[in-house]
Formats: C-alpha cells, sequence, structure tokens
C-alpha cells in the first residue's frame, strides 16, 4: 500500500491500529465460550467461526484496497471518504475475528493441559508459531517475487488476490487439522473443565468480571505483561533503520536482523520450555528473561557506539534468547493466572494486556525516534537511537519490579473466595 500504491503512511498505519483498537473484545469472546457451548463444544467452533471470518476478511481487503486506489486516482473525495472508512472497518472486523478465534484457542490450552504440562506445551506452540512466521515469509517472498518492480494495480490486483485466497484456504485447512477431535464435548467425562461445567454455564459476563477484579494481583500482572511486552518490541519498528543509520548496513543485511532475533527467540522458547521453567520455577525463570532482556537492551545501544553490525547481530541473537525465555514463563503465568471456571474472560484480559502493548509499541518506537530527532537536531544517528532503548530499558526495569509484587497464591485465594460468592448467589 506504501510504496506500490502510494497511500498516506497515516492511512496504513491508522487502518491497521483499528486491528488493536479491537483488543477488548477478547474478554467478551473469552466469556461467551465458558458460558455458551457450541455444537456440543466450548472453544473449537468458536476457533472455527474466528478463521472462517479472517481469512475471508483477507480476501475482501485486497479488492477494496484497490478500490479505494482507484478513489484516489479519481479526487473524489466522497468516495475517498467511504473508502478510507470501508477500510478501517474491515480492519476492525479482522481484529475481532482474529480475538474470536486466538481467546478460545489459549483457553483450550488451558482446559487441556495440568500445571506441570503448561511450560512444554507453551513452548512447542510459540516455536511453532515462530516457525509459521518465517516459513510464512520465505513462502510470500517467493510466491511474488515476479511482482517486483510492478506497480500498475491491473496487473497488482489479480495476482495478490489468487495469492491471498490460497493462503486463506491454507490457514483454514491447517487449522481444521490441528483442532479435529482434540477437544471432547462439554458433557464429555474425559472434558477437563467437567467437574465445572454446570458452574461455567451459571456465571454471567458481570460475574466474570466481578471475578477478575477480586485480586489486585490482576491488576499487578496485567501492568505486568504490559511492561513486559513494551519492553519486547518498542525497538522492533526502529531495529532496521538503526542498522541503517548507525552501521551503515545495506537493506539486504538489514532486513535480516530479525532472523538472528527470530532465532534466538525460538531457542529461548524451547530451553524455558523443556528445561529452564521446570527446574527454576515459572516466577524465577520470568524474572531471569526480564533481568536479560534489560541486559542486552542495554548491549544494543553500547555495540551501537562501535558501529561493527557483526556484533549488533550477535546482541540481537541473544536478545532473541531473552525474548524466548521470559516470553514463555510470562504465557505460563498467563495461563496459571486464569480460574478454569472463567478460563476465556480472563485469557481475554491477557490477551488485551499484550494487544494493547503491541499496539502502543508500533505507535511509540517510531514516535520516540521522531522526539528525539525533533529535540537534538544536531546530534548523530546514534544518540537518538540511543534515547528510544533507554526509554525501553526503563520500562524493562519497570517489568520486574511489577513482576516482584506478584504472587500467584494470593491471586487463588482472592479469585477463590470471589467465586464462592458468586456460586452462592446462583445457588440462594
Amino acid at each position: 500500500m506504501l510504496s506500490e500504491l502510494g497511500f498516506p503512511g497515516l492511512l496504513v498505519g491508522g487502518a491497521l491500529a483499528f486491528e488493536q483498537f479491537m483488543a477488548p473484545s477478547r474478554i467478551l469472546f473469552g466469556q461467551i465460550s465458558d458460558a455458551h457451548p457450541l455444537l456440543g463444544r466450548r472453544r473449537t467452533p468458536y476457533i472455527w467461526l474466528g478463521t472462517s471470518l479472517f481469512t475471508g476478511l483477507a480476501v475482501l481487503s485486497i479488492p477494496l484496497i484497490f478500490r479505494l486506489e482507484q478513489a484516489f486516482n479519481s479526487g473524489g473525495a466522497g468516495a475517498i471518504a467511504w473508502g478510507i472508512a470501508a477500510l478501517c472497518g474491515l480492519f476492525a472486523a479482522y481484529g475481532l475475528a482474529v480475538s474470536l478465534a486466538t481467546t478460545p484457542y489459549l483457553a483450550l490450552v488451558i482446559d487441556l493441559t495440568e500445571e506441570q504440562e503448561r511450560p512444554r506445551a507453551v513452548g512447542l506452540i510459540w516455536c511453532l508459531l515462530t516457525v509459521g512466521i518465517v516459513v510464512g515469509a520465505i513462502a510470500t517472498a517467493i510466491s511474488l517475487r515476479g511482482l517486483d518492480g510492478v506497480s500498475d494495480p491491473a496487473l497488482l490486483q489479480p495476482v495478490l488476490l489468487g495469492f491471498m485466497g490460497r493462503v486463506s484456504l491454507v490457514v483454514l485447512l491447517l487449522t481444521g487439522i490441528a483442532t479435529w477431535g482434540i477437544e471432547p464435548p462439554a458433557s464429555s467425562p474425559r472434558a477437563s473443565v467437567v467437574a465445572t461445567a454446570r458452574r461455567d454455564d451459571a456465571i454471567t459476563l458481570r460475574q466474570a468480571w466481578s471475578l477478575i477484579t477480586s485480586s489486585r494481583q490482576v491488576l499487578v500482572f496485567f501492568g505486568f505483561l504490559m511492561a513486559f511486552t513494551l519492553a519486547l518490541f518498542l525497538q522492533d519498528p526502529i531495529l532496521e533503520s538503526y542498522g541503517a543509520e548507525v552501521f551503515a548496513m545495506p537493506i539486504a543485511a538489514t532486513a535480516s536482523l530479525s532472523a538472528f532475533w527470530g532465532g534466538g527467540t525460538l531457542a529461548g522458547l524451547l530451553l524455558a520450555g523443556l528445561w529452564l521453567v521446570p527446574q527454576l520455577g515459572k516466577l524465577a525463570c520470568a524474572r531471569l528473561g526480564c533481568q536479560l532482556i534489560l541486559v542486552f537492551l542495554l548491549l544494543l545501544i553500547a555495540v551501537g557506539s562501535t558501529g561493527r553490525s557483526e556484533l549488533l547481530s550477535l546482541v540481537l541473537l541473544w536478545f532473541g534468547l531473552a525474548s524466548g525465555i521470559a516470553t514463555n514463563s510470562a504465557l505460563v503465568l498467563m495461563l496459571d493466572l486464569t480460574l478454569p471456571e472463567a478460563a476465556g474472560t480472563f485469557v481475554g484480559v491477557w490477551g488485551l494486556a499484550q494487544a494493547l502493548s503491541r499496539a502502543l509499541g508500533k505507535l511509540l518506537g517510531g514516535g520516540l525516534l521522531d522526539v528525539a530527532r525533533l529535540l537534538a537536531p544536531a546530534a548523530p544517528p546514534f544518540a537518538h537511537f540511543a534515547a528510544v532503548f533507554l526509554v525501553e530499558v526503563a520500562i524493562a526495569a519497570l517489568a520486574l519490579v511489577l513482576l516482584a509484587r506478584l504472587n500467584l497464591r494470593q491471586f487463588r485465594e482472592d479469585t477463590g473466595r470471589s467465586l464462592d460468592r458468586v456460586l452462592a448467589m446462583e445457588l440462594g
């Protein structure tokens, strides 16, 4: 949209942000999957429905984008306004569909695993997610390499539409294969939720919200998730520019920086899930991961003063390793800080924290760099990027402070008392 079609950057960024604006719906969709089984199951039908919707909307986005491009070329103010509104609305609907698919999915992980199994399950899930992202990026590059340098909409639209259609079919097929038969019926004795099935149906959204707000630990962990996610992704929008402006790296080299980070993250996820979390415990491993993130962010600043690109790649590899360790631990904590009676609702709250911080990271990463350039226009590029990384270091330190205040036992006691009150009101 930016390069070939010449859309304004504000429009592209703003439209994409509408997906994140729909993050609060995760709480609602989580509660619905808790309380209202569909086709005899609590999670998988919602996963299928959400996946069908967001893949369909992804296909519809292609003709809509090119229709808006025609409106820009014709100069009709009304057509442009309607096109922008439709594009933002489509991405908002896409965000709703993604929330509908992903929140019940994470709740299903809670339903089907015991506490001691979750570190390995989370590590495997996120490793496969990372592999999928890498494979998807490679497949996209190969499939669309014939479009390099092409900017004619008449040539671009049919190729992109066909490509998106094929991708959507693959996603639907993989989702069906991955989830078919994995969830027992809500009434089945095999279902891990059978002991609480009747109580789940009685818990309304208002009552689920009273469970969420019954413990101060929920607020502490919500703040930790936001700070932790920001500490991971604040540098993401400016990483390639850092390599280009400070290390004088060519485009191909800067594009590979994310691969070092991703490779380290994959290794960290496996290391934490298979060994560190079982050996050290969830809280200790999360603390270690956050401490390592802080250290490697400081090193990310330090290597900028050397201008040596090989050191930058090495630091990003280790930063990815720390990110993987912390991510696995944080996700396991997220699943533990969840009541089975309202698993979907709690997962929706934690998903909201992550989505908001990812959106803030995209917005603040580039925004802070612009502010640094505005305040010190004569300073070298390294100083501008270092200012952003120092803010990220401060956020990582805040995550450590919040993590130190997290108390799993207090959470279980508070929410357990609140659940007893909710059930007593229902009974009587």
